[in-house]
């Protein structure tokens, strides 16, 4: 009995405690939300493109450069190229899909790019479509001649003197492994780490051991970014490039040269931008309807169960705060859908309730006491309860798994209410209904239950 008490207590200070931070971490919910500490500050819901407003590109992608078989293929290297780049633009929850053959017959391929929040679109478009030349150039021999025609002023540029002193060489960015951003031990100014692959070691060793003393100009998109002198054979395929980077730029060349050139050619055929003021009349309506559905719930629940259906309520409500919660720290991304399928899986929470208390409603009728009828209640429940939520849970991997991002929104909320629900309904009910079948057998504790249940 101790036990029980002390658990109803634990778990009703812990409901508090979930609902405290989904109050303190949300803006539109906290007066004094910018006066919190960091951490809640970096736990707000996040909307999608539907209610928090952004933009809609589609790409038309061009796939006659590669080979019918490989196709698919190329289009799933697309995909996540241009994942990486929209990342280091630092877009939130961008999402970035494959639709084959397009809307119409005959579109062809396509990308379509959905960005939450993003303000500045032109320089969005430039980072998707933008593809980075990592080229490595010698110096050329002495003595060997250089043709540069004078400008219309008959001066001839520096610039293109400069890069003629330098000639290409075979090792090039589709050998780059990896880049990483580090900081110089000695200066603390942001340099760039290259490591090649296993060919481009071998060749970028080679390009060392036949200039030693000479420069390896490094260049990117044709602009001279490094120009080191070799001093020794670099056997392990490693590079550095250098050159006043502020921390943010160093940051995006790495995101740039990890991304890669873009697989297939992509153009740019339609942008749609929705506004933030019909995703905020999407977010009314959806936080009105599951408001009035929970009221509806819990009065449905209080009349045709008293005492158990009030109980049920209360582990309803710590079930909002727990999904509420899971929403912001996992984080999930929430949609018209999303909101939808956390809606049903309120419904889905309640009939596991529904199913407990008609079993012991069998039970009191049968004569038992109200503690026996609580155990034997929960005991017959709950194989119906593992069935239907199972059923359920399958169904929304299903979903998620094949659907389109705007399906996989409903049924990531719906599957982890399936999840919560089965937690609230048989550890969070069942602890306080037997909190309350324990205190006794007295009449004012019979009549609670029997007037609730057992009619």
């Amino acid at each position: 009995m101790i036990k029980k008490i002390i658990l109803t207590i634990f778990i009703l200070l812990l409901g508090s405690g979930v609902a405290l931070f989904v109050f303190k971490s949300e803006p539109k919910l906290n007066k004094n939300f910018e006066t919190q500490k960091a951490f809640f500050k970096s736990h707000p819901f996040r909307l999608g493109l539907d209610l928090s407003g952004g933009t809609h590109l589609i790409y038309k992608v061009d796939t006659s450069v590669v080979s019918a078989d490989q196709v698919n293929d190329s289009m799933e290297a697309l995909r996540d190229i241009i994942e990486r780049r929209i990342n280091v633009f630092g877009v939130s929850e961008p999402v970035v899909q494959v639709q084959h053959g397009g809307f119409v017959s005959g579109a062809g391929e396509q990308l379509i790019i959905d960005l939450p929040n993003v303000k500045d679109i032109q320089k969005a478009k430039e980072i998707i479509g933008q593809t980075p030349l990592l080229e490595f150039r010698v110096e050329r021999q002495k003595g060997e001649p250089i043709t540069i025609k004078p400008g219309p002023d008959g001066k001839i540029d520096e610039k293109i003197l400069q890069e003629q002193q330098f000639v290409s060489t075979e090792l090039t960015g589709r050998y780059l492994k990896r880049a990483v951003l580090e900081f110089d031990p000695n200066t603390r100014e942001p340099v760039v780490s290259l490591q090649f692959n296993e060919e481009g070691s071998k060749i970028f060793a080679q390009i060392t051991k036949d200039n030693i003393g000479k420069i390896i100009a490094i260049y990117l998109d044709g602009e001279m970014r490094s120009n080191p002198v070799v001093r020794e054979e670099i056997p392990n395929g490693q590079a550095v490039i250098s050159g006043s980077f502020t921390p943010a730029e160093a940051k995006q060349l790495v995101g740039y040269l990890n991304s890669g050139a873009l697989p297939l050619p992509i153009t740019l055929v339609s942008t749609r931008t929705i506004g933030a003021t019909l995703g905020e009349s999407a977010v009314k309506a959806g936080v009105k309807a599951a408001i009035i559905g929970f009221l509806l719930v819990a009065l449905f629940l209080i009349l045709l169960y008293r005492l158990p259906g009030l109980i049920a309520t209360l582990s309803l409500c710590i079930f909002i705060a727990i999904m509420l919660a899971l929403f912001k720290l996992m984080p999930v991304t929430l949609t018209a859908a999303g909101i939808a399928g956390f809606i049903i899986s309120i419904g889905i929470a309640v009939d596991a309730n529904v199913l407990i208390f008609e079993r012991v409603k069998e039970e009191l009728r049968s004569g038992r006491s109200i503690a026996d009828s609580i155990s034997a209640g929960f005991s017959r429940a709950w194989f119906s309860i593992r069935d239907s939520n199972i059923s359920s849970l399958i169904t929304a991997i299903i979903l998620f798994w094949f659907g389109t991002s705007l399906i996989k929104g409903f049924a990531l909320t719906l599957g982890m209410g399936v999840i919560v629900s089965m937690f609230s309904a048989i550890i969070i009910t069942r602890i306080f209904l037997g909190t309350l079948g324990f205190a006794g057998e007295g009449k004012v504790a019979r009549f609670l239950f029997s007037s609730g249940i057992s009619k």
